[in-house]
């Protein structure tokens, strides 16, 4: 019977991060995975091919909006979407070896199978050469989530999607309704509006990403409009059904009808705890398969941690990476690792401009009661906008009116997923405006946006 000092189920970026960590140790350790290659959903139906997918979409705009300069394209719609993902595969190859090569330096187990609990410290694999128990003297669960498939919702494989199967559309449709305003409805919105399809967006709440900074939201919500998305906010679907080939009928509660050829559902996901057999030790998970774990990321079970997606909010595989370290310093008492996150992470939706935001928002800053001043910056100022062709990109700066410390840094435009780790970095450090208004930035670039912005903010003042 195989031992290990751990063993981590799910090999998606926190759970390759937590076999790592553990491996650095000086631990023996095994990382179980039940697809058929490494890497999780995140590389192989997630993360990865919608971001590579979001390239395709953005080069075909670039190229569409250089009509002027006589550079003219016209997407054939019945070209499949893995054709113009033909550099994901390589990038999946690319960075499989990459994980691979770490897996090996680092003397960490990789086991193909599915897994699931016997008992305390008891795990059974199911694997192509039969069963057998596995035992460790922690376990970590890391094994992600899915998307929610609502009993109700039709789903097939020629016109009702989820977020996973509208990968394998076999050509670009004209007209396309997804269901549900959140990051990912967002995201394939801009996505295939930037392709040319005829988009509507529909949900319940009266304003999307209500977590995010309102006018950034709206800033973001007139580049959509402008690219042919329409939006059915407030409104509830009761039924989903296809009429005929090439055409589904989404009837909203308010008498509406939408008729379109594709629909994508993205109301959510699940975790992925199903399958385990959580009652052999003692725990369940809730009703979106969450798993409840504590500050240092332990379960209610013994010497059993829980990370990423299947513990829920905020479902990011930056944080899923940092969890899986943190939970296990933790379970080997690693001195000088604090169990806690940092207070300060970055939230980055790809969406068409980008928008990305660390700290406090406008909106949150009210409720709490906290006065504050804002500094803003707009691309269209900014030499480095003009040149790449982003008129429409903002950044703002919130800031405390007496200290002038950073309260929050909100972005909207291209690269705004990479420039928020410049105001991470300084609030981080308790920084104010004074920093930004006194540096010296590259000329021309879009970080300058923050030295604009803090001038902007320094004169309200």
């Amino acid at each position: 019977m195989r031992h290990y000092d751990a063993l981590v189920i799910g090999s998606g970026p926190g759970g390759q991060k937590a076999a790592i960590q553990a491996a650095k140790l000086g631990k023996k350790v095994a990382i179980i995975e039940k697809g058929q290659f490494i890497g999780g959903a995140g590389l192989h139906t997630g993360t990865l091919p919608s971001k590579t997918l979001r390239e395709t979409a953005l080069l075909y705009a670039a190229y569409q909006q250089r009509g002027a300069f006589g550079l003219q394209v016209i997407l054939n719609r019945d070209v499949a979407l893995s054709e113009l993902m033909n550099r994901k595969t390589e990038v999946v190859r690319r960075q499989m070896e990459v994980i691979v090569d770490q897996f090996g330096r680092n003397n960490v187990e990789v086991i193909f199978g599915e897994a699931s609990f016997l008992g305390p410290g008891r795990v059974r694999l199911k694997g192509s050469g039969g069963e057998e128990e596995i035992r460790a003297d922690f376990i970590i669960i890391a094994t992600g989530s899915r998307p929610s498939r609502p009993p109700d919702v039709p789903f097939d494989t020629d016109h009702i999607y989820d977020s996973d199967t509208i990968l394998a559309l076999n050509r670009i449709p004209a007209t396309m309704t997804i269901i549900g305003g959140g990051v990912i409805g967002c995201e394939y919105a801009c996505i295939f509006s930037a392709f040319g399809v005829k988009v509507t967006l529909v949900d319940k709440k009266a304003r999307l990403l209500d977590f995010a900074d309102n006018e950034i939201v709206m800033n973001l919500i007139y580049w959509m409009r402008h690219s042919g998305v329409t939006f059915r906010l407030e409104e509830e679907v009761v039924d989903i059904s296809v009429e005929s080939p090439g055409r589904v009928l989404t009837r909203l509660k308010s008498g509406k009808s939408i008729v379109t050829e594709k629909l994508l559902y993205t109301m959510g996901r699940v975790g992925n705890s199903d399958g385990l057999c959580l009652d052999a030790i003692g725990i369940k998970a809730d009703a979106r398969g969450s798993i409840q774990v504590d500050v240092g990321f332990q379960t209610l079970a013994p010497n059993v941690y829980a990370i990423g997606d299947v513990i829920g909010f905020p479902s990011l595989a930056s944080v899923s990476m940092e969890q899986g370290r943190r939970a296990v310093c933790h379970a080997f008492q690693k001195e000088g690792i604090t169990c806690e996150l940092p207070g300060l992470l970055p939230f980055g939706i790809y969406t068409i401009p980008e928008i990305a935001m660390v700290g406090e928002s406008e909106e949150a800053l009210t409720r709490k009661g906290i006065p504050y001043e804002a500094g803003c910056a707009y691309f269209h100022e900014v030499a480095r906008g003009q040149i790449i062709g982003d008129v429409h990109g903002m950044l703002k700066l919130l800031f405390d009116r007496v200290t002038r410390r950073i309260l929050g840094v909100h972005i909207v435009g291209d690269r705004a997923s990479e420039l928020i780790h410049i105001g991470q970095a300084v609030m981080s450090y308790g920084g104010t405006i004074d920093y930004f208004k006194d540096a010296v930035f590259n000329y021309p670039t879009l970080s300058l946006a923050y030295k604009e912005a803090a001038l902007n903010g320094f004169n309200k003042l």
